[in-house]
């Protein structure tokens, strides 16, 4: 999953979406309309485990998020290969990744939007279904049987059933994973800690004890300087103290179980009990005050060089540590590693879902001649065991080999370190595992890309956590939607101001009632009634 995507434009002219870059709808792709015929090309008989070829090639348009770190190229193997085994073509309509989800908005208000909009994280796709713009894909979800078996066979049901909208359909088609992927957490200098004999810490605790320890025995070093300005530590934080913060606050909405109603989560003592620590590590010198306001190239600086010794991070920013260690400290003279997240007050918990960013399918598709098809089709790419292990490792025999069920890269071929003597890159050179289309799936497959190391990590995680469930959805009305929109903004910006406030020691927390106070005076309360009510009645009508 990326480090962060929260996004507005204001004039079709500040797109400048090019003509040589935007490519119009197909002919196909508009030849069913007023009741015509639609199973033009679709494969009759389709079921789970087949491979999907189309009886008749047709083209299909399709937004592509375009990745500066392996730019788009006419010339991939990914389309080579698609066309060759589907008989259909892929006619990307290619957008930055820094203006994607600015520019899939324009494209979809304006009717401009490819057929097939990929990358859409869940909820992004609520702010299109009262114009009818995208397809409200569960009426149509028998025809895509690679996608109804994944979510029968992985007991998905309920975590699908929070992406229903307020007429009870939904309108995404979300990656599916197996089973939850843990991915944030802290990275630390193992060399230090082992040095001197200090456990690695399995609690926040114990976190605050280690780095007692190393404040003594390196005073002129803060051990804890972090990235993406304390929000992902926040994040991962915030599930063992019982409640949700940083990049995990979303709505500020959380369930309370035995009340069977939603709360604040910034109200809470949980909350409370949350900023208490991390000030007392602000206060104690502990945890760097520039966390919150650094670049992240200032804490990776402090980290690589010793200057701090614990940071945020997932597998990849690993890797590109170790690089710049390996120059600043010296190869073999340092060791890092990820640690399971640190329980808290609340246990060994951890969060996250089991539903990724997807597919979303323009209205306008159920008028193409083709529709039955491209419905088969997305659902081989994305939901089959075939397709998602091509678009992740591409093709055996050129980008990999298999030998009892095993998968290597072949000797010329390099990802994210997997084969780093390689002197190709599965994505620069061939376009595959990009994120478009290579998420989702088993857990053997997620792991098969995994270095030895990040796959402990994962299973570290499983062994120990409980999984805490996904709330219960919330499927407000079009006019509801208006106004909690309305309503949250300013409670989130509001909270997240005191937060750091609170931490830093900017305000006391003895004034964390008042604060409370303050919220409700922005209208929390109304905000609370607009949400239990929409899940009171979601509930009573399931």
């Amino acid at each position: 999953m990326g480090i962060g995507m929260k996004r507005l434009f204001s004039s079709l002219g500040a797109i400048g979406l090019s003509a040589a870059l935007m490519v119009g709808c197909s002919s196909n792709e508009s030849a069913g309309k007023d009741g015509g015929n639609t199973s033009k090309g679709a494969m009759e008989g389709y079921k789970a485990g087949d491979t999907f070829k189309a009886e008749e090639k047709f083209d299909l348009s399709i937004l592509y998020m375009d990745q500066p770190t392996y730019p788009y190229k006419k010339d991939w193997l990914l389309w080579e290969k698609i066309t060759e085994t589907t008989n259909v073509t892929l006619k990307p309509t290619l957008v930055p990744l820094s203006d994607y989800p600015q520019k899939r908005s324009l494209l979809i208000s304006s009717g401009d939007a490819p057929l097939v909009i990929p990358k859409t994280y869940p909820g992004e796709e609520s702010a299109f279904v009262a114009s009818g713009a995208i397809l409200p894909v569960s009426d149509y979800i028998d025809k895509m049987p690679h996608f109804k078996e994944k979510v029968e066979k992985w007991n998905l049901e309920a975590e699908i059933d929070g992406l229903r909208q307020n007429d009870g359909k939904y309108y995404l088609l979300p990656g599916l994973h197996e089973e939850v992927w843990p991915d944030y957490t802290l990275l630390i200098r193992t060399d230090i800690f082992e040095k001197h004999n200090i456990e690695i810490p399995a609690t926040w605790d114990e976190l605050y004890t280690a780095m007692k320890k190393l404040k003594e025995l390196y005073p002129d070093v803060t051990p804890f300087s972090d990235r993406f300005t304390f929000n992902s530590t926040l994040n991962i934080a915030a599930t063992g103290f019982g409640t949700k913060a940083g990049w995990g606050f979303g709505n500020g909405l959380s369930y309370d179980e035995s009340k069977d109603e939603f709360i604040y989560a910034a109200t809470t003592n949980e909350y409370k009990e949350m900023l208490e620590y991390f000030h007392k590590l602000t206060e104690e010198g502990l945890l760097d005050k520039e966390s919150f306001t650094q670049e992240d190239d200032q804490a990776i600086q402090k980290f690589v060089t010793g200057k701090s010794f614990i940071i945020n991070g997932n597998s990849q920013t690993v890797n590109l540590h170790r690089t710049d260690m390996d120059k600043t400290l010296g190869k073999g003279k340092y060791s890092i590693s990820k640690i399971t997240v640190p329980g808290g007050p609340a246990g060994q918990l951890m969060g996250g879902s089991r539903l990724e960013n997807g597919v979303m399918i323009s209205a306008k598709a159920k008028e193409s001649e083709n529709f039955e098809a491209i419905l088969q089709f997305i659902d081989w790419l994305y939901y089959s065991d075939e397709g998602q292990e091509f678009a992740k490792w591409g093709v055996e025999g050129t980008t990999f080999t298999k030998e009892n069920g095993v998968r290597k890269l072949v000797e010329d071929v390099n990802y994210n370190g997997l084969n780093p003597e390689g002197t190709k890159d599965l994505r620069v050179d061939y376009g595959f595992s990009g994120g478009v289309f290579a998420y989702g799936g088993t857990t053997e497959l997620l792991h098969s890309m995994m270095s030895e190391e990040e796959v402990k990590f994962q299973e570290d995680m499983a062994k120990t956590k409980t999984t805490i469930p996904q709330d219960p959805p919330i499927p407000y009305s079009v006019q509801d939607r208006e106004k909690v929109s309305l309503l949250s903004t300013p409670l989130k910006d509001y909270t997240d101001q005191n937060t750091l406030k609170f931490i830093m020691g900017d305000r006391d927390l003895k004034e964390f009632d008042k604060f409370v106070e303050e919220l409700k005076g922005q209208g929390l309360d109304q905000y609370l009634e607009i949400a239990n009510k929409t899940y009171k009645e979601y509930k009573k009508n399931k």
